[in-house]
C-alpha cells in the first residue's frame, strides 16, 4: 500500500498529476491533495477525477497509469 496524492497545480497540457509517497515529483503539502492508501495507481486515478478532469498518473512513480 502506498499514499497517493494529486497536485493541485496543473502541468502545462492541463494535467493534474497523481504521485505516490516517496517521488521526487511528490508536490509541497500545500499543493496536494490526499487521495488514499491503495495498492496500485488504478484507484488512486478514479479518486483523483472526483477533484479534476484532467488527470495522469506521474511517469517517475505512478507510471502504469501514465498516458501520453
Amino acid at each position: 500500500m502506498a499514499r497517493y496524492y494529486v497536485n493541485k497545480n496543473m502541468q502545462a497540457n492541463g494535467d493534474h498529476e497523481v504521485h505516490k509517497t516517496g517521488c521526487t515529483w511528490l508536490p509541497n503539502p500545500e499543493n496536494r491533495i490526499y487521495l488514499g492508501d491503495y495498492s496500485s495507481c488504478d484507484p488512486a486515478i478514479r479518486e483523483a477525477r472526483k477533484y479534476y478532469n484532467q488527470v495522469n498518473g506521474c511517469y517517475y512513480c505512478s507510471n502504469a497509469c501514465h498516458t501520453q
